[in-house]
């Protein structure tokens, strides 16, 4: 017998093909063109199938923003969800952006069950069960849900108040032998990925448990490996596990075949394969293009809602990468918000990835949320002048020279994972960054109201809540340094400064600069 299991991961509330930056878009991804995949899959299956929805599925598109924030109901994104089919869904990190309650309260709406091991309030699971035995052509399957337990490093305190995050990996060890003795097939659907290259077994980022996919895939009894979180495409056997990692915004679905003989009154795999399917050259499905028909055509009005309007300069964004490189208006515009909104002089943000073009000459809420794409709220930190040089070092770790001299992309920032939202450029201090100096002694001239800022000294800089608890490893950052937030969502300030000034001027004071061996003196 072959039982196929199916998934998807990372889908970030994209129902539709769309990007959102305009109406009528036919993009090659979508929960939509997915369960055209799926659907067929399932169809021509030698075999029963198991269908998982792997995580991050509740926040990262506007449909999912306007549930949660603008018309707050969760069925306005769930009843997609629910149409697709799936048997069983995992908690992703970035279900907790909008808080527990929400998180709940969409749970609640759903009709497959939840699984989430090591998310626990008190000593019990908080969402749903641990763990689901299900029977398919007279075989147990036991799926065991597990969510990277890194999660109190990026989200705000009173998102997961009451909640604690317990090792994946130590979880997985827990709970595997019982699962090896009610069950014939163990598969671990894991919101993680992988902390290590999936041939050699050596370290491709710091080891801080945010990641342990590969050690997952070590533990003696595990079948089948469903991963997620990283936005990799990935397929194949790691460690003898079949495994799959099906891409962002449903790009891929995740197929793993197992080959299952039957001994006596159990069944043993005796073969395994993993592959990804390709959902982009698919129709969507018309069950869940229905369960959105009401509400995608308000999104759309309420994306295209005037804001503001830049009557001098020009915010529009034409290479990501020259403006990570030198000062641009948008920008100084994004931190200029950041400081207003908190009442300091300095503030950092990141240019998110590399399909931000920020504003043109008319700023609509369209302009807003596919430009700013996290829900970030903000915090104010009480830094020493040597934490903010601290991150300023680690931010031009983003930059190396290549054979030429010239700069570029640092590899890690770009694979496995794209990270460009670990680079952040800052308003309020002057500072060079000599990528031709050795790293950790690339900050130079870095000052404060014209006078060097010094490493005993404190300063009140704004960030966002993610960065302000440390993510992106920047170690000098904690929850304890932070003095005060503003619990508003940046998408949310943004429009409303749009509001309340709307005669802009594109601006930008080149208050920093990048200098690699073709950039001068």
């Amino acid at each position: 017998m072959q039982l196929t299991i199916l998934s998807t991961s990372d889908t970030h509330g994209f129902v539709l093909p769309t990007t959102y930056s305009k109406r009528g878009e036919d993009q090659p991804f979508s929960l939509a063109k997915a369960k055209t995949v799926l659907d067929d899959l399932r169809r021509h299956a030698d075999g029963p199938t198991l269908t998982i929805e792997n995580g991050d599925w509740l926040q990262g598109s506007p449909l999912a923003y306007f549930a949660a924030k603008v018309q707050p109901d969760p069925r306005l994104l769930t009843a997609a969800y629910d149409a697709v089919g799936y048997d069983a869904g995992i908690i992703g990190n970035h279900e907790f952006n909008y808080g527990a309650a929400n998180l709940q309260d969409a749970i609640a709406t759903l009709n497959y069950p939840i699984l989430c091991a090591n998310i626990l309030r008190g000593k019990k699971p908080a969402f749903g069960k641990p763990y689901q035995i299900f029977e398919r052509g007279g075989a147990k399957v036991a799926v065991l849900g597990l969510t990277t337990s890194y999660i109190p490093h990026w989200e705000g305190p009173a998102n997961i108040e009451g909640l604690t995050f317990v090792d994946a990996l130590q979880t997985a060890k827990k709970w595997l032998p019982r699962l090896r003795k009610l069950a014939d097939v163990v598969v671990i659907a894991y919101h993680g990925g992988f902390e290590r290259d999936l041939e050699t077994g050596e370290p491709t980022e710091a080891l801080t448990g945010e990641n342990v996919g590969y050690e997952l895939s070590q533990l003696p009894g595990v079948d089948a490996l469903v991963t997620g979180h990283q936005h990799r495409e990935l397929a194949g056997l790691v460690n003898g596990v079949a495994t799959t990692q099906p891409g962002y915004r449903g790009e891929d679905v995740g197929k793993i075949t197992l080959t299952l003989a039957q001994e006596g009154q159990h069944w043993r795999v005796t073969d395994k394969h993993a592959e990804l399917v390709k959902t982009g050259h698919q129709v969507p499905a018309p069950q869940v293009l229905a369960a959105v028909a009401t509400v995608a055509p308000q999104v759309e009005d309420w994306l295209d809602a005037p804001l503001g309007q830049v009557i001098k300069g020009d915010m529009t964004i034409t290479d990501s990468f020259q403006a990570r490189v030198a000062e641009h208006p948008y920008i100084e515009f994004i931190n200029r918000v950041e400081m207003a909104a908190t009442g300091t002089d300095i503030a950092g943000t990141a240019l998110f990835n590399d399909d931000g073009r920020g504003f043109g000459q008319q700023i609509s809420m369209r302009d807003v949320v596919t430009n700013y794409i996290y829900p970030n709220t903000l915090a104010v930190m009480r830094l020493s002048g040597a934490d903010l040089k601290a991150a300023l070092e680690q931010c031009a770790e983003y930059f190396s020279l290549d054979d030429h001299g010239e700069l570029a992309v640092t590899q890690r920032f770009l694979l496995p994972k794209p990270q460009q939202y670990n680079y952040d450029m800052y308003q309020g201090i002057d500072y060079t960054l000599d990528i031709r100096q050795p790293v950790g002694r690339r900050v130079v001239g870095l000052r404060y109201h014209g006078a060097p800022v010094a490493p005993t000294a404190f300063y009140e800089v704004t960030v966002n809540q993610y960065r302000a608890g440390g993510g992106g490893n920047f170690a000098m950052f904690d929850q304890s340094k932070i003095v005060r937030e503003n619990q508003k969502d940046m998408t949310e300030l943004i429009a409303n400064y749009l509001r309340a000034n709307p005669k802009l001027e594109a601006t930008v004071d080149h208050n920093f600069k990048v200098q690699g061996a073709q950039c001068g003196a």
